[in-house]
């Protein structure tokens, strides 16, 4: 019964709505997300990559 509901839709290219779909919901949930969460959990993870939890240093740099 779907693949004849599905012949007699004639020319809706199905693949590409589900794929605006899917991509709409995951666009929706995101910025849904990033509106809700904390200022401080932001301004932590923008600065994650910059902090470092072990200084180097000339003891810890083994050039051999």
């Amino acid at each position: 019964m779907f693949k004849y509901i599905l012949e007699s839709a004639g020319n809706i290219n199905w693949m590409a709505i589900a794929s605006l779909l899917t991509f709409m919901a995951v666009f929706i949930i995101s910025a849904v997300m990033a509106f809700r969460s904390q200022p401080a959990f932001i301004d932590r993870m923008a600065n994650l990559p910059l902090e470092e939890p072990n200084p180097l240093n000339a003891e810890n740099d083994r050039h051999e």
